[in-house]
């Protein structure tokens, strides 16, 4: 498993740092019992980066971002906002924002009285804070929305009051929990778009919670995938979509393809008795037992013979979707492989039952490590 991105910075240049950090929560009615919510997580980020907490339900992404909030206390580990370590700073005190997953948003304001809130706890004075105020209020596109009650706004204009109200503060960290989840998916898409351009704009380090793959994707400098409470990769969207650490990594992040086979050599691998070059390496003894990933659209359908790492199977689905086709393959000793059709409204997929020849693109199959 990875756990270090080579490319994260030095500690002393780092924004945003996780040292050993973890959360064991202990039942009340049995102290023996206890859970391990979050296990000796070490991560560090440079300033403006945008990083994303991805993983399923359970994993520990939600209290690893609510340790770095201040509202959940590490029992073990420490977090530093640059040079400051902040274990036993209130939330309040940590220069950092949250958006939440409900918006939170005060139903007796208006959308000022809202985004103003924090800053007249600072007692921020009534023009400076105006002046504050309407500038994020154009960031976010509220303009003209201002004295509304929140009940006449829509669902993505109250996510954006739950922005504003965060971004007027100028925090040092903008903190994201799944605040996409209740919007639909047009809308959920637009706003991720929207929220990507203003934290580019803005500059600020900011940590994302989501369970949403393509959101991750779309969103993310830097993807750490979580798995039961630990940190199993952390690289940029390419990397750990093309070249997955772990097989959990690699079924978790979209759709692919696991071949089981043997090392020949440094940059090939067999697969059901069929050659596959992998010229990206195979990081195995020759003879090992191998596991290689390859994504959907990265395997070609051969209606005939095909050519050299062909293999052959028997199509058991084949779907027709808009912008391409999916087709599922048996092939003997691998089990079902997932295939994409491009253009499939003029290519045409071929029937329930056709024998058809596999190829995979060499330079996109990857061997997972031992």
């Amino acid at each position: 498993m990875t756990t270090h991105d080579p490319r994260q910075v030095s500690d002393q240049d780092a924004d945003l740092r996780l040292v050993g950090l973890g959360k064991t929560f202990v039942s009340p009615d049995d102290p023996s019992a206890s859970v391990v919510a979050v296990a000796d997580v070490d991560l560090s980020f440079r300033k403006g980066q945008l990083v994303t907490l991805l993983g399923p339900s359970g994993c520990g992404k939600t209290t690893l971002l609510r340790m770095i909030a201040g509202f959940e206390e590490p029992t073990a580990g420490d977090i530093f906002f640059g040079p400051t370590r902040v274990n036993e700073l209130a939330p309040n005190r940590r220069d950092a924002a949250m958006v939440f997953q409900s918006y939170a948003i005060f139903p007796h304001l208006n959308v000022f009285d809202n985004i103003a809130f924090g800053l007249r706890l600072k007692r921020l004075g009534r023009a400076a804070m105006r002046e504050r105020v309407e500038k994020v209020v154009t960031l976010v596109g509220l303009e003209g929305m201002t004295q509304r009650p929140p009940s006449q706004l829509s669902g993505g204009q109250q996510q954006r009051v739950a922005l504003a109200r965060c971004i007027v503060m100028e925090p040092r960290l903008l903190l994201f929990d799944e605040p996409l989840s209740n919007l639909d998916a047009k809308l959920r898409d637009q706003m991720r778009v929207e929220i990507r351009e203003l934290q580019q704009r803005l500059g600020i380090t900011s940590v994302y919670v989501t369970h949403d793959q393509v959101e991750a994707m779309a969103l993310s400098d830097v993807v750490v995938v979580m798995n039961a409470g630990r940190v199993e990769q952390v690289g940029d969207p390419v990397e750990v979509y093309a070249r997955p650490a772990s097989r959990f990594v690699a079924d978790f992040i979209g759709k692919t393809n696991f071949l089981e086979g043997r090392a020949l050599d440094a940059t090939s691998i067999e697969v059901a008795g069929v050659r596959v070059d992998v010229p990206n390496g195979v990081p195995h003894a020759r003879g090992s037992a191998v596991t290689a990933v390859v994504r959907p659209e990265a395997l070609t359908l051969h209606q005939g013979v095909g050519g050299h790492g062909t293999l052959r199977g028997r199509v058991t689905r084949a779907a027709f979707l808009g912008s391409l086709g999916e087709v599922v393959v048996d092939v003997p000793e691998q089990g079902s492989w997932l295939i994409d059709v491009p253009n499939a409204a003029e290519v045409g997929l071929p029937t329930i039952g056709d024998e058809v020849g596999v190829t995979p693109s060499a330079r996109s199959v990857h061997v997972l490590p031992g």
